[in-house]
């Protein structure tokens, strides 16, 4: 595996992200506006998560930076982490953030994509040794894990764009949170909704992909989502299905990187997360198949090849600074794929 994460990789992203997760401006809010007294700073409406240009991107950089901290606990970031940690996830501040998902405008406020960060930050923090940190954003946690639950039984459709509106990219993030948290209804109904959802899918063509704005591959979520949620000898014959000419290189858009113009423009710079979401769904589907199957190697050298174009972007420019690191890390990541789709080797 030519590109994996080392603890220098790990302290460089974690160095990112603590800079911009407690850095109030720019600040792109998605806030609705009840009245005058909603007019409120960034800072006053999420004591937790007001950093990073918006909310989700905020909660993923702790998701990064949490872990970091579990794969490198001794790293050179590791005190910095734990001090912010200890100062930003507390009751009081995580209260919060619970206040402002009870007001009636935000019942649908970053629904599905910062739902879904917010439960893989929440099943990260679980894993560390210090309960403290889940232990006090766990409120806030199980208020979103009601949403999920309240929300995908009213959903007749997905959402196949390629950006926060996907809804493979939420059901495949929430899927650890619930296995994590061992609560098997949760895990039933995003399965159930997975198959509701994708199972009849066949022959994915992939047009329109890359769009312009996309940060993730809409057919290279949802296999990745299939994964994660159906058990392998499920999965295998839906995906032979999905995806029946992957072993030949088609359909051919997915194999070729993004081309970015210009990463001073927040749209076109997610077309970097876009190479190396990528390259994510390659490796972890690669994993999930026989070591001898002929799209083994296919995939495994496109994530090479997205990785390539996407990691010498990470910084630069903030447009791409204030989150791509947290998806050069799910890229990179060395543990192995998890969920009932993934093989050893």
């Amino acid at each position: 595996m030519p590109n994996a994460l080392t603890p220098e990789i790990g302290a460089r992203f974690a160095a990112v992200a603590l800079g911009h997760v407690t850095r109030e401006y720019p600040n792109k809010p998605g806030h609705v506006l009840a009245g005058p007294a909603d007019a409120r700073t960034p800072a006053a409406l999420h004591p937790v998560f007001h950093g990073s240009y918006d909310w989700h991107s905020c909660v993923h950089g702790y998701w990064l930076l949490a872990r970091v901290l579990r794969l490198f606990p001794e790293g050179v970031q590791a005190g910095a982490i734990r001090t912010l940690l200890d100062g930003q996830l507390t009751p009081e501040k995580v209260a919060g953030e619970c206040a402002y998902f009870a007001a009636p405008t935000a019942r649908g406020y970053e629904r599905p994509y910062g739902w879904a960060w917010l439960l893989k930050l929440a099943d990260e923090l679980s894993r560390l040794p210090e309960r403290r940190w889940a232990e006090a954003l766990a409120p806030l946690a199980g208020l979103i894990a009601q949403r999920v639950r309240d929300f995908l039984p009213i959903a007749p459709y997905p959402v196949r764009v390629g950006t926060h509106f996907n809804t493979a990219f939420a059901l495949r993030l929430a899927a650890d949170y619930a296995e994590g948290a061992r609560d098997a209804g949760l895990s039933d109904l995003l399965r159930g909704t997975a198959e509701r959802w994708y199972g009849a899918d066949m022959d994915c063509p992939a047009w329109g992909e890359p769009g312009g704005d996309d940060f993730l591959s809409s057919a290279l979520i949802e296999a990745e989502c299939l994964r994660r949620l159906l058990p392998p000898q499920e999965f295998r014959p839906w995906f032979d299905r999905f995806l029946p000419d992957l072993a030949a290189g088609r359909p051919a858009t997915l194999f070729r990187p993004a081309t970015v113009t210009d990463r001073s423009d927040g749209k076109i710079a997610h077309l970097d997360g876009l190479n190396l979401s990528r390259a994510w769904c390659f490796r972890a589907l690669a994993a999930a198949l026989d070591p001898d199957d002929p799209r083994r190697p296919r995939l495994q050298s496109a994530a090479e090849a997205h990785l390539e174009a996407g990691l010498p972007h990470v910084t630069g420019d903030y447009m791409g600074e204030h989150w791509l690191a947290t998806f050069a890390l799910l890229a990179l990541d060395t543990e192995p794929a998890s969920g009932p789709g993934a093989t050893e080797g």
